[in-house]
């Protein structure tokens, strides 16, 4: 009788009493433990066993599960005497940023001190057992969901002392998706704020910190050292390219493969092979994400599990404003080509947005590209990587995503140009403040982390895109000069009877104006000020012709008069 297939249980423990279908990687423990690292960060793509593999460790080694050792008996890592003495002897301190994703920085923070309190509350024997006096009982007592930053920056800190001393031992500290609150706070555009708290947070806990054995911190990407690790020079990295740990998170084929065969599935091999291989960690090839293989064996059906398991929301939006040159090399990888490129594993997010070989390091990251050969560059010191879309899975997931993009409102761009066409300034309002409501993000309207803003630029760039599909019917220019200035967009009809128009844009500036009418209104005024129409009229258009048209900007909230 084959195994049952648990879908998305994340916690060892119930795993291995339930007896659900699981693969053996608790061979990671010896390894990691025989490496001696003070603290490891470990980066691996989503959904392939980060979670679990921390569950595994915590209870392995927590004093609280010292007498479960049912939950190791026949694995790898009990054919090991050493280590079955060793199980059960540390304090150990487990936490997750996994659902820390707020969209400011007060209830980022808020939600890390949430989940600090908690960790208070299961250790609060400390606390009844008459162990902590004086000040430590107040620091104790002092950790809430409402604590100031310098107590919650401290709390992992005093928390790992009071155990220590408790149990007469170091403590291991494993902190999973550490990652997750900080891509949300640049996604959010609260970046500058939160990575200051967090940076004082991991100093404490992992850096002056005489109470740590080790650590483990697992997340998708290795955020630059500047950014949050600046004072850890005991921290060791191991990225998808590294040697270390290769086999111990995801499937390897031989893994899969038996599997099928323990599943009835021994004719379909080839199949998922075409799918869903394709992982390389260090030199370890043929590397298959968990959640795709697991799915598989649920349902026995193909089908894009990993790639529509999030939304993709920043790499689709880091594709969708890249400049021409990252799309062209995009569209290479789309047609099974291969990117020859410098790559620095080290994510700077507040590059994300100028700086395309840091996009190509977020998808290498992420699980998306993977490195076919590695050639070295010795006139300029560095590794020049071959990338390519992981599997046919993957490339299935970009095909809809750009898809998405063309189909997604059309039916909108399409009303909006008619509505242009017949001057109903009413319906163009509405069709593109439909439109700007699913289309425009914080990374085209907002202040990016880097402190650059150009908001301008953007909608300037989404209407010139809107009319385009008129060029057959009109001249299209833009930022020409006419009279005493520039316009931004004109539409020069290249038949007599149809009207000419111009376009003027302009962002709501809470210094000067009131609300959106009144920046419409200037826009509209500038157009009749620096007598934006004097090229048309010189070339015979009448000016009964001629249409005038102000765009005024906030956010996603459009205003056209």
């Amino acid at each position: 009788m084959k195994p049952t297939v648990a879908i998305g249980v994340q916690d060892y423990e119930t795993i291995r009493t339930n007896h659900y279908f699981y693969i053996d990687k608790t061979d990671f423990i010896r390894q990691w433990w025989e490496a001696g690292d003070s603290v490891t960060l470990l980066t691996r793509p989503r959904r392939f066993g980060k979670t679990l593999m921390m569950s595994m460790v915590e209870e392995f080694f927590s004093v609280h599960y010292a007498s479960r050792t049912d939950l190791f008996d026949g694995t790898k890592i009990w054919e090991h005497t050493r280590y079955r003495e060793l199980q059960g002897t540390y304090p150990v301190i487990f936490l997750s940023f996994a659902n820390v994703k707020e969209k400011d920085c007060l209830n980022a923070k808020k939600r890390i001190c949430q989940i600090l309190t908690d960790l208070y509350i299961q250790n609060a024997f400390l606390q009844k057992s008459g162990f902590l006096q004086g000040r430590e009982l107040e620091f104790f007592e002092s950790v809430s969901p409402d604590m100031d930053d310098t107590t919650a920056t401290l709390a992992l800190h005093q928390l790992a002392g009071y155990l220590c001393r408790y149990y007469k031992k170091k403590v291991i500290i494993l902190l999973d998706e550490y990652d997750t609150p900080l891509q949300e706070a640049y996604v959010d555009g609260y970046w500058e704020d939160f990575t200051g708290f967090i940076r004082n947070m991991f100093n404490a806990a992992f850096k002056t910190n005489p109470h740590l054995e080790r650590a483990i911190m697992t997340g998708i990407t290795r955020i630059s050292k500047e950014s949050i690790f600046s004072d850890l020079n005991n921290l060791e990295v191991v990225t998808t390219t590294s040697e270390k740990y290769a086999e111990c998170f995801g499937f390897t084929e031989r893994e899969v493969f038996d599997a099928l065969d323990e599943f009835g599935l021994p004719d379909r091999k080839q199949e998922v092979k075409d799918w869903y291989d394709g992982f390389l960690f260090g030199r370890s090839e043929d590397i298959y994400n968990p959640w795709s293989i697991l799915n598989f064996l649920d349902k026995g059906k193909i089908a894009a599990y990993w790639a529509n398991t999030s939304s993709n929301s920043l790499i689709g939006e880091l594709l969708r404003k890249a400049n021409k040159e990252i799309k062209q090399d995009f569209e290479l990888l789309l047609k099974g080509g291969t990117l020859v490129t410098a790559l620095d594993e080290q994510i700077v997010y507040d590059q994300l947005d100028r700086k395309k070989n840091a996009i190509w390091s977020l998808l290498l990251a992420s699980g998306y590209l993977k490195v076919t050969s590695v050639e070295d560059d010795p006139g300029r010191r560095r590794w020049r990587y071959h990338l390519a879309l992981t599997n046919t899975e993957v490339h299935v997931m970009f095909e809809s995503m750009i898809e998405d993009w063309f189909t997604d409102d059309s039916s909108d761009y399409n009303d909006f140009i008619a509505a242009l066409l017949q001057g109903d300034v009413d319906a163009m309002n509405v069709y593109m403040n439909r439109v700007s409501q699913s289309v425009f993000s914080f990374f085209d309207t907002g202040s990016h982390p880097s402190g650059q803003r150009e908001p301008e630029r953007f909608y300037h760039g989404f209407v010139l895109g809107l009319v385009v599909e008129l060029q057959g019917r009109y001249e299209i220019l833009s930022n020409r000069e006419s009279g005493f200035g520039r316009y931004d967009v004109m539409l020069r009809p290249r038949d007599p009877h149809d009207p000419a128009m111009i376009l003027e844009f302009k962002v709501f500036d809470p210094r000067k104006e009131t609300d959106l009418c009144e920046t419409a209104g200037n826009a509209l005024a500038q157009i009749a000020q620096k007598q934006y129409v004097a090229q048309l009229e010189a070339q015979g258009i009448a000016g009964e012709r001629i249409r005038s048209y102000g765009f005024a900007f906030r956010g996603k909230e459009v205003l056209i008069l």
